[in-house]
């Protein structure tokens, strides 16, 4: 419920608050000022790195200019208002800017009134002031914080006119609705999608963008959903990603770093998110390179292998155990040998080849792994899971040498020279 739906219409702030409540106030705004911001970041996380980020001292600028007006109107009630009104027209402003609805800021402006409020009653028993004044102040200060609500109202509907969206976010929610993970009708999409002028399509793309990248919203098709607000952003198009879309895509982020999953049913879209984020975070580990727009399809064997890393380790830990023994350089110099022989079926001078060494060292590093490892390279079901298993590794550490994870209780196996 709105800040405004809660508040009478009071009007001015006047006659029954005395003016000399304004020289009591003012000693107490400094620390007001501070726990209504620890309340307010309590209770709305997102709100937090705003406090403490380079737009900080303008931020706390405005609640303490708002705090102010208030008593500054108790003091003189004809005193304009004109920065306060501009702050919180900011505000607004900001909240439609970053895609999100002014639930937040409202539960803000709520959220201050009640401290105040609870400052107020304080200050009230210390200076033994009347139940009846009490209620005249609740009745003022509401209305007061319905007047902020309301600017900060105007901000918000002048930047989304300006964007280009609807006051109530209804795509947003219809792309929310869609990655719910919960069964919901196609008719119920369908109704949705109607209210917010979006034709429901049978396939859709998803595209995972990097936390903090603000696409130029004008550089994107009208059809394509967006979520700003989430702190892993996101774009739904419809359809697949053609060339033309692409090229829509790749202008809108202008060289900041983002990835498409794949083309999905509109009821496994959250799939296809599910995929471009994991695309995304192994670009940015080093698993696979790229982009600046990383396309799924082209790296489906790094997600699947690393879809889990726990469970690769696991793996690893298991299949690769008969070298748990050895040193971490020899671990990788095998490893590679095992890796391209499990892949290649190689001769020892093709292996030789591809890992710059003599075909004499890699026949004498095949009978340390046919020791090792036994029976476990000629049984089909167990080769294929020490390959997955070295192949996770390899990925893994970005196609660096990788060596099996230590396990003391491993059997040894002889050392090379």
């Amino acid at each position: 419920m709105s800040v405004m739906r809660q508040v009478p219409d009071q009007g001015e702030i006047a006659g029954p608050i005395p003016r000399e409540f304004a020289a009591i106030m003012r000693p107490e705004l400094p620390s007001l000022l501070k726990e209504m911001a620890a309340e307010i970041v309590a209770a709305i996380p997102e709100y937090g790195h705003l406090l403490e980020g380079p737009n900080s001292k303008v931020i706390r600028f405005g609640i303490e200019q708002s705090i102010a007006s208030f008593v500054d109107r108790v003091a003189a009630p004809t005193a304009t208002t004109s920065q306060r009104d501009d702050l919180c027209r900011r505000f607004g402003r900001y909240e439609a800017y970053e895609g999100r609805s002014l639930d937040n800021l409202q539960a803000a402006y709520r959220i201050g009134c009640q401290v105040a409020l609870r400052r107020v009653r304080t200050v009230s028993r210390r200076y033994n002031l009347s139940a009846a004044f009490m209620l005249t102040f609740a009745d003022a200060l509401f209305a007061y914080m319905g007047d902020l609500a309301e600017l900060s109202q105007e901000g918000y509907v002048q930047a989304l006119a300006e964007l280009g969206e609807e006051p109530d976010n209804r795509r947003r929610r219809l792309l929310r609705r869609i990655l719910g993970g919960t069964a919901v009708a196609r008719s119920a999409l369908a109704e949705l999608a109607e209210h917010c002028a979006w034709r429901l399509p049978d396939e859709v793309t998803m595209v995972a963008l990097a936390p903090g990248t603000r696409p130029r919203r004008q550089a994107l098709d009208a059809d394509i959903l967006q979520d700003l607000a989430d702190p892993e952003p996101c774009l739904l198009v419809p359809g697949p990603l053609t060339e033309d879309r692409r090229a829509c895509v790749e202008e809108a982020l202008g060289g900041c770093r983002a990835a498409v999953g794949l083309t999905t049913g509109l009821g496994e879209a959250a799939d296809s998110l599910r995929w471009a984020r994991h695309t995304l975070a192994l670009a940015g580990s080093g698993a696979v390179s790229g982009g600046p727009l990383l396309l799924s399809e082209d790296h489906l064997l790094p997600v699947w292998l690393l879809s889990d890393v726990a469970l690769a380790d696991q793996m690893a830990a298991r299949y690769l155990a008969p070298l748990a023994a050895l040193t971490p350089a020899q671990q990788a110099r095998l490893l590679d040998t095992l890796r391209i022989w499990l892949t290649t079926r190689g001769t020892a001078a093709q292996i030789a080849e591809q890992l710059g060494v003599h075909p004499q060292t890699v026949r004498y590093r095949m009978r340390i792994l046919e020791r090792a490892f036994g029976q476990q390279l000629t049984r089909p079901d167990e080769r294929f899971a020490t390959e997955i298993a070295v192949r996770a590794l390899h990925l893994r550490d970005g196609g660096a040498a990788a060596r099996a994870p230590r396990r003391p209780a491993a059997p040894r196996v002889p050392r090379q020279h």
